[in-house]
């Protein structure tokens, strides 16, 4: 379980985000965290990440603070994030960054073909392609679901993932998440204003104006989010500016 105690944090200029934020992320859960654009939401995802340090509060994960840890820290102890914008390795195949995020080299084809299978991608097409502009947007966000999966992480954090692909592929994205609910050991977060997405949670906690809202079971918390209209159902293309 992840824990968020009192977390606060201001811009560098000194203007509030988020304000003595609290928040439980229970294991074995699929949730979504949304709310308007500036709500503060991607910047709760990146202080959870270690990208961030809080101005005040802890954090803490399956009852051990990791408030002071780094990215790489937390990373060994399960904690995973993924970009809006994954990140591209000219001169990095596909098998090599699987075997990097597995912590094994030389995976077997059965294993790789396990792994990207679980994504929906093809190993044989795949595993010696490099990592670079050549993937579209929804073959890179695949790909980068397909190294968390490889970390068998505790926790993994997607930062909107309809974010830069086209409508097709994030069809096809809601159906490999949709798959993830019953295959990761750990939780899984996704920040994320989309309606479809917000179906497929177990929990979705609203953040808005530098705080949390509204928490509760999605079928109780999304119907009220809608007749208020907290939310719209924007473009896959749309970036937030939190």
């Amino acid at each position: 379980m992840l824990c968020l105690e009192h977390i606060s944090w201001n811009t560098p200029e000194g203007t509030p985000v988020l304000r003595d934020v609290s928040l439980e992320i229970p294991d074995g859960k699929l949730v979504v965290i949304t709310g308007p654009n500036g709500g503060g939401k991607t910047t709760l995802a990146k202080i959870v990440a270690g990208i961030e340090t809080p101005l005040t509060g802890r954090i803490l994960l399956d009852g051990e603070e990791i408030t002071a840890l780094d990215v790489t820290q937390r990373a060994r102890k399960g904690l995973s994030f993924a970009f809006q914008q994954p990140v591209r390795f000219k001169g990095m195949t596909v098998r090599q960054l699987v075997e990097l995020a597995a912590g094994e080299r030389g995976l077997t084809e059965a294993k790789l073909c396990d792994i990207l299978s679980r994504v929906g991608l093809c190993a044989r097409e795949y595993v010696d392609r490099e990592v670079n502009s050549t993937l579209s947007g929804g073959e890179i966000k695949r790909i980068e679901i397909a190294t968390v999966l490889a970390r068998h992480t505790r926790l993994s954090v997607f930062d909107e993932p309809e974010a830069g692909i086209d409508l097709w592929s994030f069809a096809s994205l809601i159906d490999v998440f949709q798959k993830l609910r019953g295959t990761l050991s750990g939780s899984l977060v996704i920040i994320s204003h989309q309606e479809r997405i917000l179906q497929i949670a177990d929990e979705i906690v609203l953040v808005s104006n530098g705080g949390v809202t509204e928490k509760g079971p999605a079928p109780e918390v999304l119907p009220r989010l809608l007749q208020n209209q907290v939310l719209c159902e924007a473009c896959p293309n749309q970036k937030e500016a939190d």
